[in-house]
């Protein structure tokens, strides 16, 4: 299977597990599940690209729109379910338009995400393997705690262990949405000058 075959399947599977979580008790479990599933084949489908030397300017920018996709989605659709306040997703929303804005600025230059990243503590902070990782991970985790929360509300556990996970998960949450506004900062500094230079 191809990086992008498995991007494509990414984005597939995100949407049918939109489709029917909270339907069932056992299809909630099915989905959390999933949802990991998701997120290690964002990893995958680097992996793939790279060892089967498909990489290439589209296949960058076709993973970092599957990734802001299947993020924002999740972000919008616990928002809905009122697991977290909608300025969630707004604030991601938003940075992600931002930033994507400029990449799509720096492309014209024929520089990618990670290639118009410049200066060291700005490649550091975005590009690092040890960036990418904590917030991919804190990232994750705090999407398969919000999954988890409704399950816990069904079953049949102690209310205060379950407000304690709720609690936790929430506080996961806002540090994934600080991280993921920290992580767009270097990039309007590195990108500005591809803005100065498109506006002159």
């Amino acid at each position: 299977m191809s990086a992008n075959a498995i991007t494509l399947f990414r984005l597939f599977l995100t949407f049918v597990v939109l489709a029917v979580f909270g339907q069932h008790y056992y299809i909630d479990i099915a989905c959390v599940i999933a949802i990991f599933i998701i997120f290690l084949l964002d990893t995958v489908d680097g992996i793939v690209a790279r060892k089967r030397g498909e990489t290439s300017t589209f296949g960058a920018v076709f993973d970092i729109a599957a990734d802001r996709v299947v993020e924002n989605v999740f972000w919008i659709y616990f928002a809905y379910i009122d697991l977290i306040p909608v300025w969630m997703p707004i604030a991601v929303v938003s940075r992600g338009f931002l930033i994507d804005g400029i990449r799509s600025i720096a492309l014209t230059d024929g520089k990618t995400a990670f290639e118009m990243m410049t200066i060291p503590w700005t490649r550091a902070l975005t590009s690092s393997r040890f960036s990418r990782f904590l917030y991919g991970f804190t990232k994750v985790v705090a999407f398969l705690f919000l999954a988890t929360v409704p399950i816990l509300e069904e079953s049949q556990l102690d209310n205060s262990i379950t407000e304690i996970f709720s609690t936790t998960t929430f506080v996961i949450a806002i540090i994934a949405v600080v991280m993921c506004l920290i992580r767009g900062f270097p990039v309007l500094i590195d990108g500005w000058k591809y803005v100065k230079d498109n506006t002159q």
